[in-house]
């Protein structure tokens, strides 16, 4: 089974502005998705959320403290995807990889599927982060 990151990245701790990609390619091609990509076979999954956002927005792992929130398998797609939320610690100029990254509104409508990739994950994951939080970064590298 294929498994996947996605990484939701607050701006600051008022979480007010959430970082997205706009694809320039399918899937989703043309609409907004959180920034992530695949996990290697043997690699730690927080290892590749910390890789794949570096690679893809420039933010590193001394930038930001990621939690692991939930994952979704897909068994008809047979993948997986992990999904890690974190707080940027201090202002940083972002450095897109393939698709052009933007800082949007948490008032935006999430499950907007004309707008948003992900058949509306993004606005139920942004609403477990708001309801439940995101944890201790203490506990960020949980043996599992």
């Amino acid at each position: 089974m294929q498994v996947y990151n996605c990484i939701m990245v607050y701006k600051d701790e008022q979480r007010k502005e959430l970082l997205f990609c706009k694809r320039k390619k399918d899937p989703y091609k043309g609409k907004f998705n959180l920034v992530g990509g695949k996990i290697e076979p043997g690699e730690n999954g927080f290892d590749a959320a910390y890789r794949e956002l570096e690679e893809e927005t420039g933010i590193t792992r001394e930038e930001i403290c990621l939690r692991h929130m939930m994952d979704f398998t897909y068994f008809n797609q047979n993948c997986t995807v992990e999904v890690y939320v974190g707080v940027l610690e201090r202002e940083k100029e972002l450095r897109a990889e393939a698709h052009p990254l933007y800082w949007l509104s948490t008032e935006e409508d999430l499950f907007d599927l004309e707008k948003f990739a992900g058949e509306g994950n993004i606005g139920h994951m942004v609403q477990q982060v708001v309801c439940y939080g995101d944890g201790a970064c203490e506990l960020e590298e949980k043996a599992y």
